[in-house]
């Protein structure tokens, strides 16, 4: 159902009264969510929002601040894109099983599936593999319709049943699957590479622009041919990205050109990123550089690297985490069609 009223501002009487059921159900599936983690034997916690570093990854935007000292010093700050480093630090610091309900801010996202300020949950399992990820995030989805009290998710025409087993499918046969590309022999290797994926990319009629990067074509064949069929029926997970896609994540025990990084997918729309961590701070620090350089040459800017971050980076135990975004989880278990729905106090579009 859509609740949009034109002109008519969030805390009209008559809006309100049609997004309160979701905003309502939004505050049962919170209340569970912290009921299931504490079973588990996970902490909550409440990472900072300002912070040096917002995140190294290329086409993310953060918002920008200033904090200004007493004796006038101006220090340049952001609003985090997601915890990820401040919950990384608490892992290194002793911490086992954590999560947060994290408020998030992005630049240059605003639609039906994306507001500049929202929640991020993140939880993370230090020594535990990232297969058990993929098992959290099947109960969850069982969780989120039991406490709203439906059945068959819907959103844009595509149904899941939430209580199924999640299908588990590799990046490499997803493509092969539904764009007739092997992907395995157009990864990229040391000596560069892989341009058969941009001719590949040509034949089945996706665009391919002269300076675009492998990665940019990656993502734009999995953006337009491989995501509509993704989470149909029943959920998604997509396992095993090239690695050159997954900063964060370390390499598979079998391929050292994958990744130990998968997405969750629910009625074609991404709910999850999860990775099993990097852990090596060189190589690490390596990866974000690289993606700041690829920022710099496309947005004529970068964002600073997070030294503490890193430097935690190099005594974290090999660690497990993922970050859900917890508003397309409570549209898709409510039914609710965009996401300001779901938002208590949304931020006026205009």
């Amino acid at each position: 159902m859509s609740t949009k009223i034109p002109d008519s501002p969030w805390w009209s009487r008559e809006l309100h009264a049609q997004r309160r059921p979701f905003l309502t159900g939004r505050a049962r599936l919170t209340a569970a969510v912290r009921r299931h983690f504490d079973a588990l034997g996970f902490v909550e916690v409440e990472t900072g929002i300002v912070q040096v570093s917002p995140g190294n990854e290329t086409h993310l935007h953060a918002l920008g601040t200033e904090i200004v000292q007493p004796d006038g010093t101006i220090q340049r700050r952001h609003l985090r894109t997601s915890p990820e480093f401040a919950c990384k630090k608490l892992v290194a610091a002793g911490e086992t099983r954590i999560f947060d309900f994290a408020r998030s801010f992005r630049n240059r996202e605003r639609g039906p599936l994306h507001h500049p300020e929202f929640t991020m949950l993140e939880w993370y399992r230090a020594g535990e593999s990232y297969d058990v990820l993929m098992e959290d995030c099947a109960a969850l989805l069982r969780l989120a319709t039991d406490t709203i009290g439906g059945r068959a998710w819907m959103f844009r025409g595509k149904t899941i049943d939430p209580h199924a087993p999640p299908e588990r499918l590799t990046v490499a046969e997803a493509f092969g699957r539904h764009a007739g590309i092997d992907l395995l022999a157009m990864l990229p290797d040391e000596e560069g590479g892989g341009d058969g994926l941009a001719v590949a990319a040509r034949r089945i009629g996706i665009r391919v622009a002269e300076d675009d990067t492998w990665g940019d074509v990656f993502s734009r064949i999995l953006s337009e041919r491989i995501e509509p069929h993704l989470g149909i029926g029943r959920a998604t997970i997509l396992m095993e990205y090239p690695a050159i896609q997954s900063a964060l994540a370390r390499p598979t025990a079998h391929d050292p050109r994958l990744a130990e990084r998968f997405e969750l997918y629910a009625c074609g729309v991404e709910l999850a990123n999860a990775f099993g961590e990097l852990t090596d701070a060189a190589e690490q620090r390596a990866r974000l550089m690289a993606e700041m350089d690829e920022k710099q040459r496309i947005y004529g800017e970068r964002y600073p690297l997070d030294e503490d971050f890193l430097a935690a980076l190099a005594v974290m135990p090999a660690t497990s985490g993922i970050a859900l975004g917890f508003d397309r989880l409570v549209m898709l278990a409510t039914g609710a069609q965009r996401i300001d729905d779901v938002i208590w106090t949304p931020m006026a579009a205009g």
